[in-house]
This record gives structure tokens, C-alpha cells and sequence, in this order.
């Protein structure tokens, strides 16, 4: 019977060429051996480890040793983070261990005791020399996987299959990302078929994964997934109990072969036929709030069948997919919720006859799509448009409340008292550190109206904020550098000064937060400079497009600030 490794490409293999006095030496062994290079790949072979491990020295020679023989206690492929002979061969130390698995040339499963020690006899270098010892007799203890009793994985696979599933599984705050984890973690290594039913924020079941091993890779099959009819209150049937958070059980194809008491046991017979799956473990997935949905683990080509012994496994497997997906569950609603709050925060942009203005604004990507960054367009009670872009430090829902108060005091301020700038923001200063919750604050508070001469003015102050930029029509760019003071919320009183400009017609006005000139290893001088190059680029281009693209060109993709634009186009001269 022909082994796995007989049918790898001979391309994969690399050649190996022992010393000539190599196969003697392990020949007066007395014990099946081997000698691998500093590679791992097998230099020679004796007599007594080809027939012990069922292949002729052809079989061994150059290939990797570990690939070649070693295996979990299931049989499937060893990782080789989890081999011990691996981690001492790399050492170059002398080590041996009770109980190992290594797969014969006939398919079959042996268990193995081993040492293995440094060589430089036989005319090598670097090498390693193995010795193998079989726990049982060929005659009695060599069992096809098909007969191979089922054994618990050893303790220390355990532990690290545990610590990995930990690891990976609370690094992600995406449902979709955690549920391709845990596939990934547990197939093939625990099964070659996994099933996830997962319980909507509706009470209903939705069959979200169902995903085969296939060779190298994984192969999602949608046609099974979907919509499941509802869980039964009182049936016996280890999904539904699963689904109900009752318990954990063993499945096979007979389980729901009886006359089905439910939908969900119709389903179930489904799943079972489709799959060709022959042994199963159904688990809970819990939160610590809540019953989330149920993990299926099946095997069809694996010929061990689940027992009772790996239902502690599995249900810890199940546990920490529990708290992961509750994990990614909540902020995902939380983020909803700040979306929605934000959308209504950012107000919408006044008609002003002559002038055009839009905004854009782009959350923090690893924040829950809510910030401290904002912008503000609105009318003056003498006419005027009042124009402001800020930003409170923070990046969540306490820093976009903050944003709101500010932003709401700013306009009953510049509404209720025909001031010029500074002297609203010298208000609102005042009353910041007393009637809100802000520590700190940055802003620009500009009033743009029409002369006379049918030109338009702009007088702004600045308050701690990167400086307004003007371009004009010929793709000329300066920064606005005047009416310069103090950040908001410091507590210290200086004057703040105003500063005025005239809009050439055509020109375009970008009032933008920080979070647009930011960058990893870039001074805020280098980003402003980058942003003035690229605005004066696209000066010819209309005003949503002018503001995209300076979003799109600008802001460095690994910037984990937020983003608030408001841009100003003076109309065109007659």
C-alpha cells in the first residue's frame, strides 16, 4: 500500500549524497536509525528503520524528515512548533522523548520512542542521528487510521492550541475576520468540516459558515449556509440544545436519521448527507451575557471518531469564540451607534448665493467612526456666513460630545453678538473650561461676506489650528499664517487677534484638521507643504472633486487620525 509521500512531486525532493561510509556505520546499529543533514533531510537509513517504517532507503533519502514521518495522534502532520525533536535538532543537543507518532510508508500510525544526539562520524558534518524504538510490535501494536483508537491530544498541544486560539481569536474586532480565525485554527487540524450557527441580535439562526479542508486550502460552501428555522424549547437534539446553550454532544448521521421534531433537525439531516461528515461535536458558543450560536466540528475523511474526550477541547475552543465574537459584536454596535450620532452632528452646508461650499469628513479607521474632529458652516444674523473647522483632542464618543457642545456654544455666540471672530472665540475660551467637557480644543472661526465691490472678505482667527489654505484660480497656494493665537482650554488669557484676506474670484478657501497633514516619520511643515503642492494641482478642477482628491492624495494611508474638510470657491470674475 502506497504511503502519502509517494505521490509528492520528485521535484520537491532535494537530492541527498551520504558519505561513502555512512550506511555501514548505521548498519552495526542494532536499532532502527537515521541520519539527517543540517537541513533536516535524511542522509542514510538502516535496514531495521525501513522495515520498521515500511519504505525502502529510496523513500527516505532527501527528503525532510519531519514532513516525512512525524505526526499528531490522529495522524494528521505535525506542526513543527509543537515538534520537540525539531526544537532540539535545531539546538544540536542530545534529547529523547517517551512517545512520539511517526506515519509508516503503508498509511499507518506507529507510536515511537526516540533520542537523537549530533553526528560527525561516517565522514559527515553537521548532522544529526536518530534512533527509533516502537512502543508496540509491528505484529500487534500497528493499527490503520481507519481502526486507530482515538486519543486525546497530549496536554501540551492542548495548551498551545488554547493559547493560539486566545491569541488570535481577541485580536480582531471584526465578526467576519473571527469567524474565517477560527476556522482557519481548527480545520484541518481538529476536523476536515466546520459549521458555525450563529443567533442574530433577532433571536433567529443563521447558518454563517460551513467550510471544508480541500487539500491546502479551505473552500467555503454557501449553497449550505443561510437562514435556519427557529430553535425548539424542549427538543433533545444536539444542535438545538447547543443552540440553547444546554450542552455539548456527539453527532453522527444516524443521530438524525429518526423522524425529524423540528426544522432545525431537517436542516440538520441536510448538513449531514451534503457533507458526507460521519463523526461531529456540537458546542455552545457562549458569551459570558448570552448564548451566540453553536460550533459543529465534523470529520468525513478523518476515519477517528470524536469521543467524549475531545468535548473539554472543543467546548474551550467554543468559549473563547464566545467572547471573541461578543467582543466584536459590541463594538460593532457601538460603532453604528457613533456612526449615527456623527451623521447627525455634521451639519449640512447653507445655501450662500455666489459662493459654493462642501465638506468632507473621514473617521479614525481603528477608532469606533466617531472622533473629535469637526466643521461648521452656517448664517450670521447680519448676513455674513460663518465658517469653523476644530478638533477636540480624542477619538471617541466623549471627545464627538465635547465636539458637539463646543460647536453648539460657537453658534449661539457668533449668532447672538455681532462680534468680530476673536472676540467670539475669546467667549467661547472662557466658557469652555467651566460649562463643557472639553480639556483641549483647537479651531479656526472665520465670517466670509460680500463687499461692495463684489469681492469677498474673509476675516478668521485661529486658535491653536493648522493655518487656512488659499489657491487661487492659476494654481498659486499660500497658507492664511495670521490671526494666529492660542489653543482653547489652556486657561491662560491673551488677546487673540483677527486677520482678513480677499478671496480672489475663482480661488478656493480649505479650512482641514490636522488628521489631513499627519504622517508616520513626516514633520507637520512636510505635510502642509505636501497638501499646498497637491491643492494647487487640482485648483482647475470643480469644488467635490478638488475636495476628493486632496482627501485621496493627501492623507497617508497609515495616518489613524480623523479628517474634517470644509472648502470655500469665491464665484469666478465676470
Amino acid at each position: 500500500m502506497a504511503g502519502p509521500e509517494d505521490t509528492e512531486p520528485l521535484g520537491k525532493r532535494s537530492p541527498a549524497v551520504p558519505a561513502a561510509g555512512l550506511p555501514r556505520v548505521l548498519e552495526a546499529i542494532g536499532t532502527a536509525a537515521y541520519v539527517v543533514d543540517a537541513e533536516g533531510r535524511v542522509l542514510a537509513v538502516n535496514a531495521h528503520a525501513e522495515q520498521l517504517l515500511v519504505r525502502p532507503a529510496e523513500r527516505f533519502l532527501g527528503r525532510d524528515a519531519h514532513d516525512l514521518l512525524h505526526r499528531d495522534a490522529h495522524g494528521h502532520p505535525l506542526p513543527r512548533s509543537q515538534c520537540r525533536m525539531r526544537q532540539a535538532f535545531h539546538a544540536r543537543l542530545t534529547a529523547q522523548a517517551e512517545e512520539d507518532y511517526f506515519e509508516c510508508g503503508d498509511g499507518t500510525l506507529l507510536p515511537v520512542s526516540w533520542m537523537i544526539t549530533p553526528y560527525e562520524g561516517g565522514g559527515v558534518e553537521d548532522a544529526t542521528l536518530v534512533l527509533l524504538h516502537a512502543l508496540r510490535t509491528p505484529e500487534s501494536g500497528r493499527r490503520p487510521h481507519a481502526d486507530a483508537a482515538p486519543e486525546p491530544m497530549p496536554e501540551l498541544q492542548r495548551l498551545a492550541l488554547l493559547a493560539e486560539t486566545t491569541t488570535r481569536l481577541t485580536s480582531t474586532l471584526d465578526v467576519e475576520e473571527a469567524l474565517r480565525r477560527l476556522t482557519e485554527l481548527v480545520v484541518p487540524r481538529l476536523a476536515d468540516w466546520v459549521v458555525v450557527d450563529l443567533i442574530t441580535e433577532r433571536d433567529e439562526v443563521w447558518r454563517t459558515a460551513v467550510v471544508h479542508a480541500e487539500g491546502d486550502g479551505l473552500v467555503s460552501h454557501e449553497d449550505l449556509q443561510g437562514p435556519m428555522p427557529p430553535v425548539p424549547e424542549d427538543s433533545p437534539m444536539p444542535l438545538s440544545r447547543a443552540l440553547r446553550g444546554v450542552a455539548s454532544a456527539l453527532a453522527g448521521p444516524r443521530t438524525y436519521q429518526r423522524e425529524p421534531d423540528s426544522g432545525i433537525a431537517v436542516e440538520q439531516r441536510r448538513l449531514f448527507k451534503a457533507t458526507g461528515i460521519r463523526s461531529a461535536v456540537i458546542a455552545p458558543i457562549r458569551s459570558t451575557r448570552a448564548v451566540l450560536g453553536a460550533l459543529t466540528l465534523g470529520r468525513a475523511q478523518d476515519q477517528v471518531d470524536f469521543t467524549t474526550a475531545d468535548l473539554p477541547l472543543i467546548e474551550d475552543i467554543a468559549r473563547r469564540a464566545g467572547l471573541a465574537l461578543d467582543n466584536a459584536r459590541l463594538y460593532q454596535r457601538q460603532r453604528k451607534v457613533a456612526e449615527t450620532m456623527q451623521n447627525h452632528l455634521l451639519p449640512q452646508m447653507p445655501r450662500v448665493p455666489g459662493l459654493e461650499m462642501t465638506a468632507r469628513y473621514l473617521p479614525a479607521p481603528d477608532a469606533s467612526q466617531v472622533g473629535g474632529d469637526w466643521y461648521d458652516a452656517f448664517s450670521l444674523s447680519d448676513g455674513a456666513t460663518a465658517l469653523a473647522v476644530g478638533d477636540v483632542v480624542g477619538h471617541d464618543l466623549e471627545a464627538a460630545a465635547g465636539m458637539a457642545q463646543l460647536r453648539n456654544m460657537l453658534r449661539a455666540y457668533a449668532w447672538a453678538h455681532k462680534e468680530p471672530p476673536s472676540a467670539i472665540v475669546a467667549r467661547l475660551d472662557e466658557a469652555v473650561m467651566h460649562i463643557t467637557d472639553v480639556s483641549m480644543a483647537t479651531m479656526i472661526f472665520a465670517r466670509v461676506e460680500e463687499r461692495d465691490d463684489c469681492h469677498w472678505e474673509l476675516t478668521w482667527t485661529n486658535a491653536g489650528h493648522p493655518p487656512p489654505l488659499l489657491i487661487s484660480h492659476d494654481g498659486l497656494a499660500h497658507f492664511l499664517t495670521d490671526g494666529h493665537g492660542i489653543l482653547l482650554g489652556t486657561g491662560v488669557r491673551t488677546p487673540r487677534t483677527d486677520a482678513s484676506a480677499v478671496l480672489p474670484p475663482g480661488s478656493t478657501l480649505l479650512l482641514y484638521t490636522d488628521g489631513l497633514i499627519e504622517a508616520p516619520g513626516q514633520t507637520l511643515d512636510e505635510g502642509m507643504q505636501h497638501l499646498r503642492r497637491h491643492a494647487a494641482s487640482l485648483a482647475h478642477r470643480p469644488l467635490t472633486s478638488f475636495t476628493d482628491q486632496v482627501l485621496r492624495r493627501v492623507r497617508h494611508v497609515r495616518n489613524d487620525d480623523d479628517v474634517a474638510l470644509l472648502a470655500v470657491r469665491a464665484p469666478a470674475g465676470a
